[in-house]
Formats: C-alpha cells, sequence, structure tokens
C-alpha cells in the first residue's frame, strides 16, 4: 500500500477499507443529523477535528469539539447531529471490525431493522463482480480452510500450553518463552484465515440482492 497523506479539511470519504477497520474522515454538512444505528460487531471511535457535534451514545447525550473524542461500542444504538446551522463538522471516524452489515438501523424505541448489505462502492471499495456461484464456492472453501486452521490451532494450544506449564514449574524460561511464541504463532496464522474470509463475506454478503443497496 502507498505511503499516502490524508488533509482533512479536503479529503471526505473512507481512506481505508478491511475487515479488520474502516476509517474515515467525514464532512457533516451544516445542520446535518445521521440515522441512528448500531454496530453488530464493530466499536466505534469519533474524534472531532472540526466545528461541533452532539452524540447520542446507548441513550447519553454529550457535546464534542475539536480535540474531544469518544466511543459506541458494539451493539450501542448512536446518533450523530452537527450542531453548527451554517458550517460543517469534520471528524475522522473508525469501525473495527468492517464486517457486512455494517449498520443495523434503529427505531426510536430501540428495535432493530433488518440486516442490510450495501455494496463495498458505498464505503469507497471495490464491489466484486464475478458470478455470485463462484464466490459461493470461494467462501465456502475459505470456511473449511478457517475449521481447518483453527483445529490445528487448537492441537497447538493444548500441547504447547502443556510444555509452558512444565517449563514455567521447572523454571525454563527459554522452553516456557519458546511455548509462548509457538502458540502466538497459530494464533497469528488463525486470524489471518479469519481476516481472509472476512474479505470473501465482505465481498459475497452484498449480492444476494443485486437490485438493492439496503437502508
Amino acid at each position: 500500500m502507498a505511503f499516502e497523506v490524508y488533509d482533512f479539511r479536503d479529503v471526505d470519504k473512507n481512506v481505508l477499507v478491511t475487515p479488520e477497520i474502516r476509517a474515515r474522515l467525514y464532512h457533516m454538512a451544516p445542520g446535518q443529523v445521521d440515522r441512528r444505528h448500531s454496530h453488530d460487531l464493530g466499536h466505534e471511535i469519533f474524534l472531532i477535528l472540526e466545528g461541533r457535534a452532539e452524540f447520542m451514545i446507548a441513550g447519553h447525550v454529550e457535546v464534542l469539539e475539536p480535540g474531544q473524542m469518544c466511543i459506541a461500542l458494539a451493539d450501542e444504538i448512536h446518533q450523530v447531529r452537527n450542531l453548527l446551522p451554517d458550517k460543517r463538522t469534520v471528524m475522522f471516524l473508525s469501525v473495527t471490525p468492517h464486517i457486512q452489515p455494517t449498520h443495523t438501523g434503529r427505531d426510536a424505541d430501540g428495535a432493530a431493522h433488518p440486516p442490510a448489505f450495501r455494496p463495498n462502492s458505498f464505503y469507497d471499495d471495490l464491489d466484486d463482480t464475478r458470478p455470485v456461484d463462484n464466490l459461493l464456492d470461494e467462501f465456502v472453501h475459505g470456511a473449511d480452510a478457517l475449521a481447518g486452521e483453527a483445529r490445528q490451532a487448537a492441537d497447538t494450544h493444548a500441547r504447547q500450553s502443556e510444555i509452558w506449564r512444565q517449563a514455567a514449574a521447572s523454571g525454563k524460561l527459554d522452553e516456557a518463552v519458546a511455548a509462548r511464541n509457538a502458540m502466538w504463532d497459530a494464533v497469528y496464522s488463525l486470524h489471518s484465515k479469519l481476516f481472509s474470509l472476512d474479505v470473501l463475506w465482505n465481498r459475497l454478503g452484498p449480492r444476494a440482492d443485486e437490485n438493492g443497496a439496503g437502508e
């Protein structure tokens, strides 16, 4: 990935979109009010760079100004309002992880809307236009590979945890560290496979409704 520099005064888009994180520089128009929603899996972080905004998160309301940050955890209903009637409010936001459907619309009483998948281009990413059958086959293959990786990781963790216990009991620090590192290698590999599957899911999920874009 190329080294890019983004100026929040000019850039209004998602600057990084992966299953691990979606990062955006966001310009809210004067008086703009975003819809009430939550994220099934993602925690959302907001950092005000310019302007003034009102945040409602899990029923609590606060007003934030430049330099202030707040967080909406997964499943916490939240809504943002630009309090300036004649000026924009600019913020940096990130949602971690970014797994479709990323937003769940909410009624005023908190009731959840049905899952709403959007084209990846909505998030300034690329849409996968290959036949759905191909994507389904690739996803199922990826899920099977993840299951195998999980089984292998579980075996590694069981074996290495026993080595770690014995090494710790006998004061063999090097062996304990080596066992810990072997467990980490398995964790790393498992997460890498999971992230790869998440990429496939984000490509596949929106394709069930070829004519719509969710909410």
